[in-house]
């Protein structure tokens, strides 16, 4: 997925401001999802929804005002209520990796009870495993 960097979200050196990279990770996710039929607000309207719960994210080098980005978001792990996906934050440009991310998100009913994934959504996150 594409993304231009705006001055809303860049700091006062015109650099992306750290918790942006969360806003476009949290696209990514949702695009993954819909690009392969999975609609999170669906989802969701059908009891299941997936929080973050861990996330380990290294920030290698900034990216700055009116540059292009590219948010790749990949399985790693999927279990049966859980799931881990790559993400990871590259310049269009030069394709230079600027952030990367393990994101850990979980199965939950609306009242926060941990479930199975939908059969749907895991049999995709499966097939798109990469080793």
């Amino acid at each position: 997925m594409k993304i231009r960097v705006y001055y809303e979200d860049t700091d006062a050196a015109g650099v992306v401001y750290h918790s942006n990279y969360l806003n476009y990770m949290e696209r990514a996710r949702t695009e993954y999802m819909r690009e392969r039929g999975c609609s999170v607000s669906e989802m969701a309207a059908n009891g299941s929804i997936f929080p973050v719960v861990r996330m380990e994210i290294e920030f290698k080098a900034p990216a700055r005002h009116d540059e292009v980005l590219i948010v790749r978001t990949v399985p790693v792990k999927v279990g049966g209520s859980t799931f881990i996906l790559l993400q990871q934050i590259l310049r269009d440009s030069d394709q230079q990796l600027l952030v990367e991310a393990q994101v850990s998100l979980a199965c939950v009913s609306q009242v926060l009870k941990a479930k199975r994934l939908p059969i749907q959504l895991k049999e995709i996150l499966i097939k798109d495993i990469q080793p």
